[in-house]
Order: structure tokens, then sequence, then C-alpha cells
């Protein structure tokens, strides 16, 4: 499932965010292009960090942000 939800966060950050569609069609289309050259070049995610740093990070801004006195 991660890997499902990191795949459509690509397709967000790399494409949907940065497009403008004034139809749906427009973006039905946009989408399906960006699949195609997606699949011509498939490439798997690779995590880079450990579940720990991963998890160290997270404590580390949830601190962060409960201190912030808001």
């Amino acid at each position: 499932m991660n890997l499902v939800e990191r795949w459509f966060a690509e397709l967000t950050t790399k494409k949907l965010q940065r497009s403008t569609h004034r139809t749906v069609r427009a973006l039905n289309a946009d989408i399906r292009a960006w699949i195609e050259t997606w699949n011509d070049n498939p490439r798997p995610y690779v995590w880079v960090k450990t579940a720990d740093q991963i998890l160290d990070s997270i404590a580390h801004y949830c601190t962060r942000i409960n201190d912030s006195g808001h």
C-alpha cells in the first residue's frame, strides 16, 4: 500500500501541482500521458532512510510544533 501511495504522491508533485486543466477531459488526458511516460521507464521507489530515522524526524517535528507557543 505504501508504494501505491508513494506513486500517487509522485503523480501529484511532478504533474498535477505543476499543471492547470480547464476541463476534466484535459486532466484525464494529462494523467494518462504521464502514466504512459512513467511506464516507458518504470523505476521502483527506493527508501533512503530507515524507519528509525523517519520516526526520529517525526518526533523532532512534533516536539518543535508542540513547543511553538501557538
